[in-house]
């Protein structure tokens, strides 16, 4: 959406963000994102602040933040005017757990990559013979 001409329209943000409208309005609800603007017809429309805004919220959920979590990191962040000094020792609590949460997945999947890749390696042995199969 580097693009993006605005305002955007929710259907096409929906659409190119790969969400539903009502998510928007869900996050817009409980105080994640701001009021959008609205056309004459009521539809809302999202200025490029806004969908920085939301490109932030489902980054921070594909990472397994919760909600909860989300609204005290939007609290913190502003995409017109980041200040840093208002980053709270909570933000930093959430942001470490999560950077162990992601630490703990990435050496389970290298785990779950060396088995995957010896089991490989037996069923080639296994076809070539070398070692005969368990019964």
């Amino acid at each position: 959406m580097d693009n993006q001409i605005y305002p955007v329209q929710i259907g096409e943000l929906a659409k190119k963000l790969g969400i539903t409208t009502r998510t928007i309005r869900y996050y817009e609800e409980i105080g994640l994102m701001g009021v959008s603007e609205r056309l004459g017809g009521g539809t809302r429309t999202y200025q490029r602040e806004d969908v920085l805004r939301l490109k932030f919220i489902l980054k921070l959920k594909e990472l397994g933040i919760t909600l909860r979590e989300m609204q005290e990191l939007a609290d913190n962040f502003d995409t017109g005017n980041q200040d840093f000094g208002k980053i709270t020792p909570r933000l930093l609590e959430i942001l470490d757990r999560h950077i162990g949460k992601v630490d703990q997945k990435i050496a389970n999947l290298s785990s779950l990559r060396q088995e995957i890749v010896a089991y490989r390696q037996r069923i080639l042995d296994i076809l070539q013979g070398v070692i005969q199969p368990e019964t």
